[in-house]
């Protein structure tokens, strides 16, 4: 006699932690409050850091010869909260060779200049006592500190590539990303320094640029550089008619035509550059 064997339809078993939130309406994520727990949750804390011992600060930024060492300290701290002291201290050393390039040639020209003072997560500034004689010379001055910060990256990615290491080349290509930024044509960039010797006007294309630019990738740094550039930008427009303010971009066709080389090749060298170092973040 032949047992007759009874099928059921077989049905998935349903998992026990089911989210049935996925079927809610996506919230978008804001990058807003990403970037604000990401950049000005640290920098409030040095802030706060700094504030308890003000005292001592002050002391300490007396002495220009302890500024520039206890400002790279500061920015070495800050970003060793994001990324991990080894990578934040070979970023603040690319730092601080990009902006002695601008030292030396201030040097150079005669115009007296103070070591770079450290500013985390805005870069770092070179006081000078007064401009430069003419736009072809503060051009100069503006490219000197990314062609020196190039060649700093660039032996860092020499090194890392010599020894095998990814923590080295990746140092390289943020150094790289770094001295490209920095060309944007937009004051107080070196950028917007520099392409004065080829036309102003080039202000304007750059500070448009820049405000696409932060409506497409909203970034807190963004902001305050659009605000500044928009402060020199307005600044300098005004002094164009006070005596020597049009003599002061009159450049001599060969000298235009240097910086217009100089910028145009070393953005593109850049590029390449940063394409060729180019690491998935493993490190």
């Amino acid at each position: 006699m032949s047992q007759q064997q009874q099928t059921e339809p077989y049905t998935a078993p349903e998992p026990e932690d089911y989210d049935y939130r996925g079927y809610e309406p996506i919230q978008p994520k804001s990058r807003w409050r990403e970037l604000l727990g990401k950049v000005w949750a640290p920098l409030a804390a040095l802030g706060f850091l700094v504030w308890k011992f003000k005292a001592l600060a002050l002391a300490v930024f007396k002495f220009k010869i302890f500024a520039t060492s206890a400002s790279m300290l500061v920015s070495i701290g800050a970003y060793t909260l994001l990324w991990g002291w080894r990578f934040a201290v070979g970023f603040v050393l690319l730092l601080l060779v990009h902006e002695m390039g601008h030292v030396i040639e201030l040097r150079r020209q005669g115009v007296p200049a103070s070591a770079p003072l450290f500013i985390p997560f805005l870069g770092a500034v070179v006081g000078m006592k007064q401009m430069p004689k003419d736009a072809w010379k503060e051009a100069q001055v503006a490219l000197a500190g990314p062609i020196l910060g190039s060649l700093g990256a660039a032996a860092v990615w020499i090194a890392g590539e010599a020894i095998d290491s990814d923590l080295l080349i990746a140092i390289a290509f943020v150094g790289f990303f770094l001295n490209l930024f920095n060309l944007l044509p937009i004051v107080p960039l070196d950028g917007g320094r520099a392409v004065a010797a080829l036309h102003p006007a080039f202000w304007a294309v750059g500070l448009a640029g820049l405000v696409v630019l932060t409506f497409v990738a909203p970034n807190p740094i963004l902001i305050i550089i659009l605000l500044l550039g928009g402060l020199e930008l307005w600044h300098r427009w005004r002094a164009r008619n006070e005596p020597g303010g049009r003599e002061y971009y009159r450049v001599k066709p060969w000298q235009r035509a240097a910086v217009a080389v100089t910028y145009i090749g070393l953005a593109a060298l850049l590029a390449v550059a940063m394409s060729a170092t180019f690491v998935e973040r493993s490190i």
